[in-house]
């Protein structure tokens, strides 16, 4: 079987629905921290902060600086990919319904040469605040702790 990177099991956390408990227990089992949360709103300073909270309150991250900015960035950077460059959405009248994953660990599978690193995946609907106008977004954001 191919080795995967922490994006590619982030985003194999995010887009599955259904049974995850299996994938999650699967890379548990190869010291990789794993969280799959929700978050939806019409301003992203909402989203960022439902994601550190519950990176924080799931023990992903430990107060101090280095966790916590990597974080930062990895959230930021999935944003940009997820808004398509403009993170705005209540400015511009638009809203996001969106699953999230954090996956922390190694970069490849197996590899502890490669360091500690955070994958943040955010996919969902993205559009007009009516229903029925919006459309699929994905972004992902990866950062060496």
């Amino acid at each position: 079987m191919e080795k995967k990177g922490i994006g590619k099991i982030a985003i194999l956390l995010a887009l599955t629905s259904g049974d995850q408990d299996n994938i999650k227990k699967y890379y548990e089992s190869k010291n990789y921290v794993v969280y799959k949360g929700q978050a939806g709103s019409m301003d992203p300073k909402k989203i960022v902060a439902a994601i550190e909270t519950a990176a924080s309150r799931e023990d992903i991250i430990r107060e101090n600086y280095h966790e916590e900015h990597a974080l930062y960035h990895a959230i930021i950077e999935a944003l940009s990919g997820y808004c398509r460059g403009q993170v705005m959405l209540g400015e511009v009248l638009r809203s996001a319904g969106l699953t999230f994953t954090i996956v922390r660990g190694t970069l490849i599978e197996d590899d502890r040469s490669s360091g500690n690193w955070i994958a943040v995946v955010l996919y969902g609907q993205i559009g007009s605040p009516r229903r029925g106008f919006e459309h699929e977004a994905i972004g992902m954001g990866i950062q060496p702790i």
